[in-house]
């Protein structure tokens, strides 16, 4: 008899636990559901009742022309950063498989998210806020490249990466919301709308993460440990992303500092998962990843 290969063993064993969790997930998306307001890229952006349209679009544009560059850097990224879905609904259905209610959640998401980039595309071409052609031939590249974060098969990582990568998400589109805003209201408009609901996924995300820690903390916290100290942001595959990402941490909208807070923020690992895994292993020495 061939013995079970440790990681393989790990891996069951997490795949069991959210097997466990599926009635929580069921509960988590029916209050999903029940507070969502769910919106259409038309409605928002249409011309209010009575406004000519022609009109509507040709003074969109005029105020769009005082949208300064680090605002365009900062809508070009978060609009090619949420065009990368395609990589996301994959891997989570790698990750999560495609026959539970984990399917069903992703299903649910992806079709929550693919809104995101379609408004940002809309609004972005309707104003003029930059070559629409350019951007296109970068949202390609982007998809072409893929992203394979470098999770080793473990589930528990897509929760800590989800959870803060929707955070994340959710404080760059608000932060460029206000910015851009200053020169054209609609667009603060729009993102207030993707921000709200980047909140939450975030709040589903984190409370499936929470209960991991409950029913699995020592695992749990391993996975944290090896997501938390630096994540790659859903985008970092496109085209000239360093550059776009430092244009905009000068310019104040998102950045490193605005991360630590993320962190800080999130509180995904409650005082009492430490104490339990430091109780499990006598100290945090002996099992680095209860020093986090």
């Amino acid at each position: 008899m061939n013995p079970v290969n440790p990681v393989e063993q790990e891996t069951l064993s997490k795949i069991e636990v959210l097997g466990d969790l599926e009635p929580l997930v069921v509960e988590l998306m029916t209050s999903h559901e029940a507070k969502r307001v769910l919106w259409f890229p038309a409605e928002l952006l249409e011309p209010p009742p009575g406004e000519d349209p022609d009109h509507h679009l040709k003074a969109l544009r005029e105020r769009a022309r005082g949208i300064s560059d680090p605002a365009r850097v900062a809508l070009a990224l978060n609009l090619l950063t949420e065009e990368g879905l395609p990589h996301f609904h994959r891997l989570l259905a790698v990750y999560l498989g495609t026959d539970s209610i984990w399917a069903k959640w992703n299903n649910l998401w992806t079709a929550e998210e693919d809104r995101h980039g379609a408004i940002l595309h809309d609004y972005t071409r309707d104003a003029g806020v930059f070559d629409p052609v350019v951007i296109e031939k970068m949202q390609f590249e982007y998809i072409k490249a893929g992203f394979e974060p470098e999770w080793d098969r473990d589930p528990y990582r897509v929760f800590v990466y989800t959870s803060l990568q929707e955070r994340a998400t959710q404080v760059s589109h608000a932060n460029t919301g206000k910015f851009a805003s200053q020169y054209e209201p609609t667009i603060g408009t729009v993102l207030a709308n993707v921000a709200k609901e980047e909140a939450r996924h975030y709040t589903f995300y984190r409370s499936v993460f929470k209960a991991v820690l409950e029913r699995d903390p020592n695992q749990g916290l391993v996975a944290a440990s090896k997501i938390m100290p630096a994540i790659d942001m859903p985008g970092v595959n496109m085209p000239h992303f360093r550059e776009l990402a430092d244009v905009v941490r000068r310019a104040g909208i998102y950045g490193p500092r605005d991360y630590l807070a993320i962190v800080q923020a999130v509180q995904i690992l409650r005082r009492h998962d430490r104490r339990e895994c430091v109780s499990a292993h006598q100290s945090a020495n002996s099992f680095p990843p209860c020093r986090i």
